[in-house]
């Protein structure tokens, strides 16, 4: 009998003490932020540089592991799809990383490169 009242205790004063901590939990969490994007993040040199430049050498203008994309023959569309989707095996996606207006400002970035 002892032992089932001191479990029960036990439970209770665990309950009562992690349910605040719970709850604190939970509201502490940030919301869920709003993935378009600002005007000040929208600067395709930049995120370039930071997330295309390792396989696109020289800003893109020289081909490195990736392909030389200065002069590029390819199509708007198609390079806004190859960033949001990726190519297996050669190029990760980004289109879970990037906004909409972030992928066109790589994309004009990329209209922008001279040779």
């Amino acid at each position: 009998m002892s032992k089932s009242i001191f479990l029960a205790t036990g439970i209770a004063l665990l309950l009562q003490f992690s349910w605040p901590l719970g709850v604190c939990a939970q509201q502490s969490q940030a919301p869920n932020q709003d993935q378009s994007a600002k005007e000040s993040d929208i600067e395709g040199g930049t995120m370039f540089a930071t997330s295309c430049g390792f396989c696109h050498q020289n800003g893109g203008r020289v081909a490195g592991k990736g392909p030389k994309l200065a002069g590029t023959k390819r199509d708007d569309d198609f390079l806004a799809e190859r960033i949001r989707k990726g190519k297996p095996g050669a190029m990760p996606a980004f289109g879970g990383a990037f906004s909409e207006s972030q992928i066109m400002a790589i994309v004009a970035y990329i209209r922008a490169l001279e040779e």
